[in-house]
């Protein structure tokens, strides 16, 4: 373009292009993997920018069931690129299983489609022993654990807080530079747990062939999306793992991961200003499961509570593990909506509700009677309080086959809307199934 009069610099007023993120609003498990699905397909960019394989998010294709761990769940689409950002922590040795695993299934070509940031940090088979070993001593002092899926996820971001983390970059550099910084990495864990034993010459040739399998799909992460922004029009999607109430800085702390999980993740997990993100999109089920330990205000520890297990089928993908259940807590969804911005709600599973008589909604939590307007940050604190509910009529009809907003009961759609209503956020899609055909689109 020709330069203005004056010659002074052209202003650029164009921010780029906008990326759309979906993040779990509760503890996990709400069903993220499905609404990414739904945008994936017109995706141009999947990218993940947190977490590593603690996440599991299973994706049904075609009768096809794949389940993703690592893997942004968007590499299903042949069309998309599918990016692993900075942010994330990788286990080169589950990602490579996981690809091939699903490339069983029928996932074609999946390391043409993937590309991985330079900057992200490595998890090791030791961290992973590491992450055992901490747990159980954390049953051993205190009585409990804090339920990690033991991939090894909080110590690599521990070695990575540390500055003794090591990085895809630092991979396929200088080889012999790496072995000796890989093999100081693990005298440092060594001498913080004697038990642990690694055979670290085995590990570095195991990883100097992941290294060859990994250099085609290695670029400089924020080139990448910078390039991505500010081309021609391009769909980014932007895939979170875990949720809110998860997150290290506004999660249940100490029961919460080791990531934020929550939209400032985005940023600093894939290099990208606050002004190229778009449409935030918050995921939450009809009802509220946790899973492993830690307060969980509106459990039900009841015939309710089991009902919600064994109809929504609670159990973890990544652990197997049975999940809480309790009823819809509305404080905490605002509370997820205060520090990510949603601009619309995903509300999924509402179909494992369609038996019950009654149906009851967590509104605000109360301490010797007050309500409080906050959601404590001490757990003590978070254990105490005591939940006010508002009470609905169950629709007691099988909303499976809706598939359009007037399908579903008027009972139905007023349970919808109050929560619409009370959190201040549009609900755009109602998963009433476990297929793709099963979200009803609202907006």
């Amino acid at each position: 373009s020709s330069p203005s009069a004056g010659g002074q610099k052209r202003v650029r007023n164009d921010a780029g292009n906008k990326v759309t993120v979906v993040l779990g609003a509760q503890w996990g498990d709400e069903g993220k993997g499905k609404v990414v699905d739904l945008l994936a397909t017109e995706a141009d960019i999947i990218c993940r920018c947190q977490g590593g394989n603690n996440a599991g998010h299973t994706v049904v294709v075609e009768g096809k069931e794949y389940d993703f761990h690592l893997l942004p769940s968007g590499i299903i689409n042949t069309k998309g690129i599918s990016l692993i950002g900075n942010g994330v922590v990788i286990h080169l040795p589950g990602l490579f299983e996981e690809g091939d695993k699903n490339e069983k299934k029928g996932l074609k070509g999946w390391e043409k489609r993937l590309i991985v940031s330079d900057r992200a940090h490595l998890v090791f088979d030791f961290h992973q022993v590491v992450d055992g070993l901490q747990e159980t001593e954390r049953q051993a002092q205190e009585g409990k654990n804090i339920g990690t899926t033991k991939k090894g996820i909080g110590p690599a971001y521990s070695s990575k807080a540390s500055r003794i983390g090591l990085r895809v970059c630092d991979l396929l550099g200088d080889f012999s530079d790496f072995s000796t910084r890989f093999k100081n990495l693990v005298h440092h864990y060594q001498s913080m747990y004697p038990s642990l034993t690694v055979d670290a010459d085995d590990q570095l040739k195991k990883l100097k062939d992941f290294a060859e399998r990994l250099r085609p799909m290695v670029r400089d992460g924020v080139y990448y999306m910078y390039e991505a922004l500010h081309g021609p029009p391009k769909k980014i999607l932007v895939e979170g793992a875990n949720a809110a109430l998860l997150d290290i800085d506004f999660g249940t702390y100490p029961f919460v991961t080791s990531s934020n999980c929550t939209v400032g993740g985005v940023c600093t997990g894939l290099g990208i200003p606050p002004l190229n993100i778009g449409d935030v999109f918050g995921v939450s089920k009809a009802y509220t499961t946790r899973v492993g330990i830690g307060a969980f205000p509106t459990e039900q520890l009841n015939a309710v509570g089991e009902l919600l297990q064994t109809r929504g089928h609670e159990v973890g993908v990544t652990t197997g593990r049975k999940r809480r259940c309790g009823w819809l807590d509305l404080v905490i969804l605002k509370y997820a909506h205060m520090i990510n911005g949603f601009t619309a709600i995903a509300l999924t599973k509402l179909d494992i509700l369609d038996v019950l008589d009654e149906i009851k909604v967590g509104v605000a939590y109360k301490l010797s009677g007050k309500r409080i307007p906050h959601f404590p940050a001490n757990m003590d604190v978070l254990h105490k309080v005591e939940v006010e509910y508002e009470t609905f009529l169950g629709w007691k009809t099988d909303t499976s086959a809706a598939r359009k907003w007037n399908d579903l009961p008027a009972k139905a759609q007023n349970y919808i809307r109050f929560i619409e209503n009370h959190i201040g956020v549009p609900i755009k899609w109602v998963g009433v199934g476990k297929s793709r055909e099963c979200m009803i689109q609202m907006f």
